[in-house]
């Protein structure tokens, strides 16, 4: 079944529609290797966005943004009002690092100890000079105390140099897992980890091939099953891990375009990013949410197969991520978000944003988008007008979602989205019709070196519950423990 989020989706223009089948046929083959969507080959004024949310309200201690929400303006740069940063109802606790990727993980181990892992590259070669001095790998630091992050290791397993979106941990097993991957594809070497011993010197299990290709994964939530998708290379795998010494592939598929995949609490259905395939008319038509049964793969079925349930797209989408579950009493949501825009050969400035939003799957076959968390940034007109900032106009960047992350399954009040350009945002998601911006942290660079321009905050977000703090990391500048601030922190209670 395909649901499509058509409140009020509006009619194509016929002449667009005309000018993408035109010029499919020199865009699809490279939209199929370079992983990027092609939908945005409209203007992003073609159709209504659903609105951005109300801004926060910024408490004591704030430096507030100079523009409209998530905006970073050229003449902030050119006054230097940028090394301050931007702040609401958030304060930096600490900061470690010159470099970060896409993962921010927090565990603690059997003994008590809790440790952050984060990755070090958004993609090997683009960060290797300033890791030279940072390090290569996988970081892990010691957080007993977080106002002082102490590094304890770096893992450098052949994928811990690279593992691109796949970092990884199963709390249940303490197990950390990642694949060797890149932008498009890799070989999908699969280095699975022992953190529950002590998190601060993780014991590298098994280093193995399983994988087939490695780009994006996801956890079955007993720990049993490594799902590896390769994105570009058109593959999912699932790997049994019940023995993380002698990992095995038990089902492999082809020709599938998945991104980053999270599972139901009983690990029987799975909810895929789906980038898709089709390219006929100019898009992805399929592209947004699969929700998929893998109750063979989760059982162990001998020569498993899997059933899709439901396709879900949505007007404004980008490149779809990833999904985290979460529960509001008994009904099953999901915190969906996109990366990047969405964008065509000529008008990357009108290209559309699909930023984030909150999707009720309680029925697996009737998923629904019930919310949308966008800033005004994101928004066509506030697109345009900031698309000369620095580091706006990377078509792997700029001011769009990459990752978002809730502080727990059940009931969760607030979020935490790193929004690349626009740094950390927080929401509050009490009213999850009406969601809203609690707080924001971000810590552009300015330097003559065009990559390291900017903000780049790509990364699953942590959480401390405990400490009402975030953890994240921007690639451009480090991992930063940020505490919310004026009541905002009530809202992580249970």
């Amino acid at each position: 079944m395909v649901t499509t989020d058509t409140a009020a989706a509006p009619a194509t223009p016929a002449r667009a529609t005309a000018v993408r089948r035109l010029l499919v046929a020199g865009v699809s083959l490279a939209a199929c290797f370079s992983g990027l969507s092609v939908a945005g080959l409209l203007s992003a004024e073609s159709s209504p966005f659903p609105p951005a949310v109300p801004e926060a309200t910024c408490g004591p201690g704030a430096r507030p943004e100079t523009d409209i929400q998530g905006r970073v303006p050229t003449r902030d740069y050119d006054s230097g009002r940028v090394r301050r940063g931007y702040q609401c109802n958030t304060r930096q606790v600490s900061h470690e690092g010159a470099t970060g990727g896409f993962k921010v993980l927090r565990y603690t181990d059997r003994t008590g100890r809790t440790c952050a892992y984060y990755d070090s590259t958004r993609l090997f070669p683009l960060d290797a000079p300033f890791q030279v001095q940072s390090g290569f790998g996988v970081v892990v630091l010691d957080m007993s105390d977080p106002s002082r992050p102490r590094r304890t290791a770096t893992l450098t397993s052949p994928a811990m140099l690279s593992p691109h979106e796949s970092l990884l941990i199963n709390d249940r097993r303490g197990l950390m897992g990642a694949v060797l991957g890149n932008a498009s594809t890799n070989a999908g070497i699969l280095d699975l980890y022992d953190v529950r011993t002590d998190c601060r010197r993780p014991r590298l299990l098994s280093s193995t091939p399983a994988a087939v290709l490695g780009h994006e994964s996801g956890w079955s939530p007993d720990g049993r099953t490594f799902y590896a998708s390769s994105t570009v290379g058109q593959t999912l795998v699932a790997i049994d891990v019940t023995d993380p010494l002698l990992p095995r592939p038990v089902f492999t598929q082809l020709g599938v375009n998945y991104h980053g995949m999270r599972l139901s609490p009983d690990g029987r259905t799975m909810y895929a990013a789906n980038i898709g395939n089709d390219v006929s008319d100019g898009t992805f038509p399929g592209q947004g949410l699969r929700v998929i049964d893998v109750s063979e793969i989760q059982d162990r079925v001998p020569n498993p197969s899997v059933t899709v349930l439901s396709d879900l797209v949505w007007r404004e989408a980008s490149i779809p991520q990833v999904s985290q579950p979460f529960r509001r009493g008994k009904r099953s949501y999901l915190l969906q978000v996109d990366e990047f825009a969405n964008f065509g050969l000529t008008d990357f400035a009108g290209a559309e944003v699909g930023a984030a939003r909150i999707i009720d799957v309680t029925d697996p076959r009737r998923p629904l988008v019930v919310s949308n968390l966008r800033l005004a940034v994101h928004q066509p007109a506030g697109r345009r007008k900031a698309f000369n900032d620095p580091g706006a106009s990377s078509p792997v960047g700029g001011y769009a979602g990459h990752y978002c992350s809730a502080p727990y399954r059940q009931d969760p009040k607030v979020v935490a989205c790193s929004m690349i350009g626009s740094g950390l945002r927080i929401f509050d998601i009490r009213d999850l019709k009406h969601p809203r911006e609690l707080g924001y942290f971000n810590r552009p660079v300015q330097s003559a070196i065009p990559i390291k321009t900017g903000a780049n905050a790509l990364s699953q977000p942590a959480w401390d519950v405990k400490r009402r703090s975030v953890w994240y990391t921007d690639g451009n500048s480090g991992f930063y423990v940020v505490k919310l601030t004026n009541g905002t922190g009530r809202l992580l209670q249970r």
